[in-house]
């Protein structure tokens, strides 16, 4: 069988046939039915072998009671090749390893699941590039984009650029180029926007179908780290915020497994640490559960329930309003800083449209991305109670001790420029739509041995810190 797909991979077309998720269904239900045959062949072989094993030294008679069964498989083969999409056949195989539990009915129902929210998430594309990192990415007409799947979105095209905050530098005249699809010149058409399409196989890597794209449910705390969950992280309260800034140090941590991810964002917070919670959040992350390597990425995510029903990453959903064609939200981040070598940050900006209320993203200098509208969230319709900055990582404690995923550069904050990751420039956006310096910054690691922080100030870089970690280490076992 692997010969064959091998074979078929070789001449390398995609068949009219490769998009009909019902041939795609039969093609794994006809794939168990060809184990069995294959499975009583072989205990039908083994009987007849025993019945000549006067002849088993003999080559010549081996060879003629064997092939008889070969043209018999070879030809099934043909059969079953021609009904299955060959593009597929990685998936199947990864599905039957990872779910050798289940049965051929739940196989057939996770794969409606899978396919089902493919065509959802996925968008009709006039033009499509190749990333070097291997992403597919779509360029997709503004008006078809995820977020107007929204009830009150249907029918709407995005709004117009807002007015900025106060105090921000006016926009670069030309775009930076941060991401690896573009850097070799491609561009989506006017009036497209570029969308990282989601496969078949980032979904079968997912602990959970049907909670692909959403951070798992947890009880949120700023105190304490939670569900595996740690944080190094600098935080303002106590006040009214309409935005955050900050210009973000971009490594690449070692993740040590896909279950586990290491991310650098901000926060930007509202209602209590229950069931209440909103929070818009960006930045970028590794996450090889998510995207399948271990690339930063930029992301973005939304919750108003406490990451319980409510939001997702990136354009997994309906919400976020992408506005700009030449960031592709999940897309990898490049270049990365490099230990003792070059350093690289990117800017965000989440501000408050005093105008229409919605929360817009900028990313570097002055691109705008897009906006959450308002109507998604409760508490966050008027205004936060809380900015976050920092880094966050999932310890799953394999092997029951504590993870070697990095957060940050991998190393601890005292090691300082060039070593350790950092924030810098953070400020708050308030009441009036200006930009101001934080007050109070107050700094928290949840397990200082395995990750810590060190906070500072001064004329060039304003509020900053330095952050991250290793791990497990001989202090943090």
């Amino acid at each position: 069988m692997v010969t064959m797909y091998w074979i078929l991979d070789l001449v390398g077309a995609e068949l009219p046939w490769t998009k009909n998720s019902t041939n795609i269904l039969h093609c794994k239900y006809h794939d168990y039915r060809r184990r069995q045959y294959q499975q009583q062949q072989q205990q039908e072989d083994s009987t007849k072998a025993k019945k000549q094993e006067n002849f088993s030294s003999n080559m010549a008679c081996s060879y003629s009671k064997i092939s008889p069964i070969i043209p018999i498989v070879i030809c099934f083969l043909l059969v079953a090749s021609s009904m299955c999409p060959v593009a597929q056949s990685s998936d199947i195989r990864r599905e039957t390893a990872a779910n050798q539990t289940l049965k051929p009915e739940q196989e057939l129902k996770r794969l409606k699941i899978i396919r089902a929210r493919l065509n959802k998430i996925n968008k009709p594309a006039l033009k499509t590039f190749q990333s070097p990192d291997g992403d597919l990415i779509d360029c997709v007409l503004s008006h078809h984009q995820p977020a107007f799947d929204h009830p009150q979105l249907k029918g709407q095209k995005p709004l117009d650029p807002p007015e900025r905050p106060k105090g921000q530098n006016p926009p670069g005249m030309a775009a930076e180029n941060y991401q690896l699809w573009s850097m070799s010149g491609n561009l989506c058409p006017e009036g497209t926007l570029p969308i990282r399409r989601t496969r078949e196989e980032d979904m079968m890597r997912a602990s959970s179908v049907r909670r692909f794209g959403r951070k798992l449910r947890r009880h949120v705390r700023r105190d304490t780290s939670s569900n595996g969950h740690e944080h190094a992280v600098g935080y303002v309260s106590g006040d009214q915020y309409y935005g955050a800034k900050a210009s973000i140090n971009v490594w690449a941590p070692k993740v040590v497994n896909q279950y586990e991810f290491s991310l650098s964002q901000m926060w930007v917070i509202s209602g209590s640490f229950g069931d209440d919670l909103n929070t818009i959040e960006a930045g970028w992350q590794v996450s090889p559960e998510l995207y399948g390597d271990n690339y930063p990425r930029f992301f973005t995510y939304w919750t108003t329930d406490a990451y319980q029903a409510t939001g997702c990453y990136n354009l997994l959903c309906s919400g976020f309003v992408q506005t700009n064609s030449r960031i592709a939200i999940g897309a990898a981040i490049s270049p990365t800083s490099s230990y003792h070598g070059g350093q690289f940050d990117i800017s965000l900006l989440i501000w408050k449209d005093p105008k229409h209320g919605n929360w817009w993203l900028e990313f570097g200098n002055g691109v705008l991305v897009g906006y959450w509208p308002s109507f998604l969230f409760t508490h966050l319709q008027n205004h936060a109670s809380m900015v976050q900055f920092g880094g966050e990582v999932v310890n799953s404690r394999p092997s029951g001790s504590h993870t070697a995923t990095q957060m940050g550069s991998g190393h601890f904050a005292g090691e300082g420029f060039g070593k350790a990751s950092y924030f810098r420039n953070m400020q708050v956006v308030d009441w009036d739509n200006s930009l101001i310096p934080l007050s109070n910054l107050k700094v928290l690691a949840d397990h200082p041995n395995c990750y810590d922080i060190q906070g500072g100030i001064n004329n060039v870089w304003g509020n900053y810190f330095y952050y991250g970690g290793p791990g497990r280490n001989v202090r943090c076992p």
